[in-house]
């Protein structure tokens, strides 16, 4: 068996630990799971009416397989061992129970990860979930992943950028669910009878998150024509890095949900609001990350460069030209960042190619950032819909609206008798469709967009200078 040294969060020592996917329980748990997943409803549970009565027999004889297996490789994992103890009990209760609705809420309260990030860690994950830009049911999922924490990045989350809940990830192994667009783990994805009073982790694998960039920048690259720097087209061949660039990007992205200056619920749980709200917090998040970024270029740190341009070429390449046009958020957010880039001539699109001018990006993109800071301050003294029509002439004023927009029409154009929630009726699906050059761009994508569904960092694309593709995330240190 395949042996690693990982740091034992639990006792602060080194244990040799056998890589979880090289045990021969391992396919069996995976196999099982893949058993029980086209029985499940969209709620988790397991109709027998429909399944008929042999389906009862064969789910608990492969939940049984599903327990027995993750006993089996929980001793390879002993940080984990009070999690895979709630979580057998789960999983036995769940079929004793005649498989309603699962219920893992012990499990999850059992499962620590962020409590002792040490890089390269394992973790076996099991729950009844749904992957969030992936499978939307709730089905039982297993996934082996390994933690990111290099001392470099723990030193700057010790010191600058506090965030003990995150969680930088990659993937080992995993079950259909995330053979998907999928690139989170997130507990609040998880089947329980009610919601825990807070959550103590969120995980982010930004190995999927590199690969993807990857694929998708170096085709956006040769397409437009676009001429990188040297470093910069070092750094989108090299997985590792590109890995490195994106932890440091998601950790400070996800604290900044509860800095600044916030007149909302910064997550806006169980708020309805027009979707331009959702894209100008998402790119508020970016656009921290990146201005944190420019500071640590100018500090000497080797990764503040590496993250600005993954900040900027997601957003510009993949964001705006990926999913749908159904109140598509992240995709909005992009297409902002590129008009607000073309429009001060930062980005150019002439003779069918793209120039940046390079010395002033890292300047107007914090300009964006600060209009949109601006925006956030001055709404704390708003009412809700005067800052949504705020937020509207922010967007508007460097994206055109749909021609048929009653929003775009201004307040005599809705009925402001109704409570704000009930205005969001009014907002098109795609309230700011595509330019002519993001509608070109996503011809030409499309076909690369779909090849990385399911990607990885061993399936990546191996530019000229990529490096370590497929090691292990302890070797990126």
């Amino acid at each position: 068996m395949t042996e690693i040294l990982v740091q034992d969060a639990t006792a602060g020592g080194t244990t040799g630990t056998g890589r979880v996917v090289d045990h021969p329980s391992w396919p069996v748990l995976k196999n099982a799971v893949e058993e029980i997943r086209p029985w499940q409803s969209a709620d988790g549970s397991i109709d027998f009416d429909a399944e008929g009565a042999p389906a009862r027999k064969a789910a608990e004889d492969a939940v049984a397989r599903v327990a027995a297996a993750v006993e089996e490789l929980s001793p390879l994992l002993p940080h984990d061992a009070a999690y895979h103890r709630a979580l057998v009990a789960d999983l036995r209760t769940w079929a004793a129970g005649g498989f309603a609705v699962p219920d893992f809420l012990d499990s999850l309260l059992a499962f620590h990860p962020a409590a002792g990030r040490a890089d390269g860690l394992q973790h076996l994950v099991v729950f009844p979930m749904y992957t969030q830009n992936g499978n939307p049911d709730r089905n039982l999922e297993a996934v082996v992943l390994r933690m990111v924490w290099p001392e470099w990045l723990a030193e700057l989350e010790r010191t600058r950028y506090d965030n003990p809940l995150f969680c930088g990830i990659t993937f080992e192994d995993f079950t259909a669910g995330y053979d998907t667009n999928s690139a989170v783990l997130f507990p609040e994805t998880i089947a329980v009878r009610e919601a825990p009073e807070r959550f103590t982790w969120g995980g982010i694998f930004c190995d999927r998150e590199a690969a993807r960039f990857r694929a998708v920048t170096e085709e956006s690259v040769r397409i437009l024509g676009l001429e990188l720097p040297d470093d910069i087209r070092e750094m989108v061949g090299d997985q590792q890095r590109c890995e490195q660039a994106f932890v440091l990007w998601d950790m400070v992205h996800d604290r900044t949900h509860s800095h600044g200056d916030l007149p909302f619920d910064p997550f806006m749980i169980k708020q309805r609001q027009p979707f331009w709200m959702y894209g100008l917090e998402e790119l508020r998040c970016d656009l921290t990350a990146f201005k944190e970024a420019v500071k640590l270029e100018a500090e000497g740190n080797r990764h503040g460069r590496d993250v600005q341009y993954a900040v900027l070429f997601d957003r510009m390449f993949r964001f705006p030209v990926t999913g749908d046009r159904v109140r598509n958020y992240d995709g909005l957010g992009g297409q902002l960042l590129f008009a607000y880039l073309h429009k001060h001539d930062v980005v150019r699109w002439t003779d069918n190619t793209l120039k940046i001018d390079w010395d002033r990006a890292p300047q107007v993109t914090n300009e964006l950032c600060a209009e949109i800071e601006k925006l956030y301050r001055d709404g704390i003294d708003r009412p809700k819909l005067v800052h949504w029509f705020a937020a509207y002439e922010l967007v508007s004023t460097y994206l055109a609206p749909h021609p048929g927009s009653r929003w775009a029409k201004g307040p005599d154009a809705l009925d402001l008798s109704l409570p704000p929630r009930k205005l969001v009726d009014d907002v098109l699906p795609d309230e700011f469709p595509l330019s002519m050059f993001y509608e070109a761009l996503a011809k030409k994508l499309k076909t690369v967009i779909a090849s990385t569904k399911g990607i990885t960092a061993a399936s990546a694309p191996r530019g000229a200078g990529a490096t370590g593709a497929g090691q292990a995330s302890g070797a990126a240190a």
